[in-house]
């Protein structure tokens, strides 16, 4: 079967830290871009971040570009987004995803992260 678990949401203050974890199962992870994708209380699905198979090239919303990192390690099946000064409106729903940016195929259950004071 085919999965994919998040993790890592928190509730965090604005400017802090946060790290988020994608554990998949059911694939050949290392053959796959996999992305970052969030959704705000009230609004729409946005892109956040994507890697390709080999961890080497990266892509980001314009949004978080200089604040979040992917990264992933491909030994352990997992993806990473590393959340740095933290706005209000990063909260929201983080769902990783196989794929990139426009043909998203798989989707975890998401995990909620809330920036707040």
């Amino acid at each position: 079967e085919v999965q994919l678990v998040e993790s890592g949401g928190d509730l965090v203050q604005p400017g802090g830290s946060l790290r988020l974890s994608c554990v998949a199962s059911g694939f050949t992870f290392s053959s796959y871009v996999m992305s970052w994708v969030r959704q705000a209380p009230g609004k729409g699905l946005e892109w956040v971040s994507g890697i390709n198979g080999g961890g080497i090239s990266t892509s980001y919303a314009d949004s978080v570009k200089g604040r979040f990192t992917i990264s992933r390690d491909n030994a352990k099946n997992t993806v990473y987004l590393q959340m740095n000064s933290a706005k209000p409106e990063d909260t929201a729903v983080y769902y990783c995803a196989s794929g990139g940016a426009g043909y998203l195929e798989v989707w975890g259950q998401g995990t909620l992260v809330t920036v707040s004071l």
